[in-house]
């Protein structure tokens, strides 16, 4: 528990000036450690009514890997556009580019008691529908929608486990924009447990 609150002591001082980013939570590690890194860290900002995404990035070093730590309050519509942006710097480099390094989003394993770190490196997001012929959509209260069907988690699990391998290809991932980061990990968490090699993921 000691090491566990040293962490997040770390993450809410990184910055200097007692910055908060309170993390996403899992109950699973699904990368344990990431060595030559850099964080760049997203935050929870209001204006009046209004939510702001602010993305400090001072220390961003392009041929290392990144570590994303986001608040967990924010919702996606806010959270991807950000992301993408910073993906897309990485990607169009030339000068400094290191294709071995990777994006991770951070999280805080509520069992290990450790940070966790998801990669995402060859994720490509759009902000639209997509056309395939199965959609299998998470909404904003972390519903989950196979073409329209609800179903639980473990459903989704065992409908991914009856297709073929051809079938799994014409799978594809849509995220309500105004879904939390927060929830939006733990589903992150479930797609890649599901082992579908699929990189293009939507927010609409």
């Amino acid at each position: 528990m000691k090491y566990f609150s040293l962490i997040i002591v770390f993450i809410l001082f990184s910055c200097g000036n007692k910055e908060a980013v309170l993390l996403p939570k899992s109950n699973v590690t699904v990368v344990s450690n990431v060595l030559d890194h850099s964080p760049i860290y997203i935050f929870f900002r209001t204006n009046g009514k209004d939510t702001l995404a602010e993305v400090n990035r001072k220390n961003e070093i392009i041929s290392t890997n990144w570590i994303f730590n986001i608040d967990k309050r924010l919702p996606l519509r806010l959270v991807i556009p950000e992301v993408m942006k910073l993906q897309e710097k990485k990607r169009s480099e030339v000068a400094h580019k290191n294709e071995l390094a990777e994006n991770y989003y951070s999280y805080a394993d509520s069992i290990g008691k450790n940070m966790a770190f998801l990669p995402f490196t060859k994720v490509y997001y759009k902000f639209e529908k997509p056309m395939f012929s199965f959609v299998v959509f998470f909404s904003k209260k972390n519903e989950i929608f196979v073409d329209g069907t609800s179903g639980s988690r473990e459903e989704l699990k065992h409908f991914v486990k009856s297709l073929p391998k051809d079938g799994l290809k014409m799978i594809r991932f849509r995220f309500d924009q105004n879904m939390s980061y927060g929830n939006y990990i733990q589903n992150e968490i479930l797609i890649q447990s599901l082992k579908i090699e699929n990189n293009e993921e939507f927010i609409f």
